[in-house]
C-alpha cells in the first residue's frame, strides 16, 4: 500500500524557508521596539529623578541638604540603577559613566567643561565648603535664594546586538532641572 502526502507538501517547505530568512528581520525589529521603550523609560525616569534631586537640593526643612541628601533621593527614584556622585560640584564630563549606571552632579546653572578653584554657589545649603579637588570643582555652599542644577547622566546598554554595535555599546542619556534655594 501506498502512504499518501499531502497535496502541497512542497509549499509548506516553501514557507518553512521563507519564514526563516524573514525571522532575524522580524527579531530586530521587535528587540529595536524594546529598546525604545527602555529608552524613553528611563528617559522619563531620569527627569523625574532630577527633578527630586533638586527639590531636595534646595528645600529648607530644619536642617539644610547635602549632597548626600540629593544623592539618596536620586537614588530612591532610580530603584535598581547603580547612582554615585564621581564629582558632586562638577564637572559635568564627558565621560562615559559604568554600563547602566548613572552619574548624579550639584552645580550652578550651565556649569562649565574644567574644574573651577572658585566657582559660584554650586552646592546645597548643608554642605561644607571645600577647595578643588584634582578634577573636581571647588564646594560653595549656596544661600540667598540661588539657582541650583541637578544633572544625572545615565550609560544605557541596549539588548539588540546591530543597534548595540551602530551605538559603540551606549547611549548616554542625561537629563538636569534647575530650582532655586529656599533657604
Amino acid at each position: 500500500m501506498r502512504s499518501r502526502l499531502p497535496k502541497y507538501s512542497g509549499q509548506q517547505s516553501q514557507a518553512l524557508i521563507e519564514f526563516a530568512l524573514i525571522s532575524p528581520v522580524l527579531l530586530l525589529l521587535l528587540f529595536g521596539i524594546v529598546d525604545i521603550g527602555r529608552a524613553v523609560f528611563y528617559y522619563d525616569t531620569l527627569g523625574h529623578a532630577a527633578r527630586e534631586g533638586a527639590r531636595a537640593a534646595v528645600q529648607a526643612p530644619n536642617r539644610l541638604p547635602t549632597n548626600g541628601d540629593v544623592l539618596n533621593t536620586v537614588t530612591s527614584q532610580l530603584v535598581g540603577i547603580p547612582v554615585s556622585e564621581p564629582c558632586p560640584q562638577g564637572p559635568v564630563t564627558s565621560t562615559t559613566p559604568p554600563d547602566n549606571a548613572a552619574w548624579v552632579y550639584v552645580t550652578e546653572p550651565n556649569p562649565p567643561s574644567g574644574a573651577e578653584s572658585n566657582p559660584p554657589m554650586n552646592a546645597p545649603g548643608g554642605e561644607y565648603a571645600a577647595a578643588a579637588n584634582g578634577g573636581c570643582s571647588a564646594v560653595n555652599p549656596a544661600s540667598g535664594n540661588a539657582p541650583l542644577q541637578v544633572t544625572i547622566r545615565f550609560n544605557l546598554i541596549l539588548i539588540t546586538p546591530v543597534i548595540a554595535q551602530a551605538t559603540a555599546n551606549h547611549i548616554i542619556i542625561s537629563a538636569s532641572a534647575i530650582f532655586r534655594t529656599e533657604y
